[in-house]
């Protein structure tokens, strides 16, 4: 009884480590974004992709209100998993840091450079008294000098670089076929194509355009975009994971 009275005072301060070196606040924000629809990242040869599921809980949701891919620059992107309400502060913040960047060096703020700067803001929420830590994490991706890059945030404020990575709910699963069927040489329709049949490994083998978002950034233009219903359509049907029910609607 004594130990669970003991946790229960190092959960109440974020800022004091538990005896066994601990920040418990910090671990409950990792299980909310556990808590959050899979987003996952892809760099290839030729870009990175970002594709996340969007699914909503009810049918008179506006589909377009549920945004989990963002574009934070130019030649940035971002997908988030967890809180939506502290992604959209972590991505408003992203996005002021890449315009000081722009308006005080006169160039495009670099992927990683960007990356350390929010996770240096996500930091300090885990040293301040009466404030909590994001309950989020982000993928960043996008070109720096002509080389894909993709970062993800945590909770903790800590950086980390992949070649493929999950965030989410099922991210082990996600995990687990994305170190199966990873391979470094893949190119960029390759990564779309992994990116989707991960999601799909986890969503009964199939989806829809209006259940998925997708993303990408190519080496080539070093520009966001963000695909189109019909173009999701069209790679889910080459790729032979349209939902059933999804092309009865369509004709």
């Amino acid at each position: 009884m004594q130990g669970q009275n003991q946790q229960q005072a190092y959960d109440r301060g974020i800022t004091i480590f538990s005896p066994d070196g601990r920040l418990y606040q910090v671990e409950y924000a990792r299980e909310a974004v556990k808590r959050g629809t899979p987003s996952i990242g892809i760099r290839t040869t030729e870009g990175v992709v970002l594709a996340v599921d969007k699914r909503i809980r009810s049918p008179l949701m506006e589909r377009d209100s549920v945004e989990k891919i963002h574009k934070a620059d130019d030649h940035i992107g971002i997908a988030s998993a967890g809180h939506v309400a502290d992604a959209r502060q972590l991505i408003d913040f992203a996005r002021r840091r890449a315009q000081v960047n722009e308006l005080r060096y006169g160039e495009p703020i670099a992927v990683e450079t960007l990356t350390k700067e929010v996770t240096d803001y996500i930091q300090q929420y885990t040293q301040v008294g009466g404030a909590r830590p994001f309950g989020v994490a982000l993928i960043i991706a996008g070109i720096a000098d002509g080389e894909p890059k993709l970062y993800e945030t945590d909770p903790s404020g800590t950086p980390y670089e992949w070649k493929a990575l999950a965030v989410g709910s099922n991210r082990a699963d996600i995990r687990e076929y994305l170190e199966e069927s990873y391979e470094d040489d893949i190119d960029l329709e390759g990564g779309i194509r992994l990116a989707l049949e991960a999601l799909a490994s986890v969503n009964d083998g199939s989806l829809t355009p209006e259940g998925i978002g997708m993303a990408q950034i190519s080496v080539e233009t070093e520009l966001f975009h963000e695909l189109t219903d019909e173009e999701k359509g069209e790679y889910l049907t080459e790729f032979d994971l349209l939902e059933e029910d999804a092309e009865e609607k369509e004709e």
